[in-house]
């Protein structure tokens, strides 16, 4: 197997889950791409060097145990873990379907858990490695019309405290990144025809970000880090 550094990244959609992709590839990573879309995927992997393709919901802990368990076989152990992977949906606690809660908690909590405790132990026996879980403002305050998202994100956040707090001490990096911000996609774009370009937060400064987190010498490591765009109230 070859000695180049594994990146996983679930979540990796158009916007931010490329250009993580992109960015760690670019620092020398070889990266493991996680995601439901099959396809995209394959482009992906056929456009940028050192990725490897697998399409899998995160959430169906059964497929997702027989994919790490693919990734371990075919690629070795990971180093970097990156959860990116996100549910989510808008409506207040009156009006919001209970069942859209519970699996947007599958997908941004279990699902963290699950992942976290299958490749840390790999991590803490090697005594380095990072987890960045990528989260936004809802893990800081819960507005009106998200009941069924933030929730799930300031459970997210926490658990990632509580991960860190145990694997910090034994050389595993956790960083959770609160994005305060519109990502720049096409669909926000259409959301916000007369936004400014600075109004948004661009996918590839959000990875930069990441890298730089990855990156930090064990003396001073982040966990709770937060990115908005400068003219962004706060």
């Amino acid at each position: 197997m070859s000695t180049q550094k594994l990146a996983l990244v679930t979540g990796v959609g158009p916007g931010t889950g490329t250009a993580i992709v992109r960015r760690l590839v670019a620092d020398g990573f070889k990266v493991a791409m996680i995601a439901r879309n099959a396809q995209r995927l394959e482009a992906l992997r056929l456009e940028i060097p050192n990725t490897y393709a697998f399409a899998v919901d995160v959430t169906d802990t059964v497929q997702l145990d027989h994919v790490l368990d693919q990734i371990q076989q075919q690629l070795g152990a990971v180093d970097v873990l990156v959860h990116n992977a996100v549910g989510g949906a808008f409506g207040n606690f009156l009006t919001i379907d209970p069942a859209v809660l519970q699996a947007n908690f599958q997908t941004n909590v279990l699902a963290l858990l699950h992942l976290a405790r299958r490749l840390t132990p790999a991590m803490i026996e090697k005594g380095e490695g990072a987890l960045i879980v990528t989260g936004n403002t809802s893990a800081l305050r819960g507005k009106s019309h998200f009941a069924a998202f933030a929730p799930t994100k300031a459970a997210q956040r926490i658990l990632s405290e509580s991960i860190a707090r145990e694997v910090g001490p034994q050389g595993v990096h956790v960083a959770y990144v609160v994005i305060d911000a519109v990502i720049d996609l096409e669909w926000t774009r259409k959301l916000r025809p007369d936004a400014r370009d600075e109004f948004f937060i661009k996918p590839a400064d959000i990875a930069a970000e990441i890298a730089h987190l990855i990156q930090q010498p064990k003396g001073a490591w982040s966990f709770n880090v937060e990115l908005r765009p400068y003219n962004e109230a706060w």
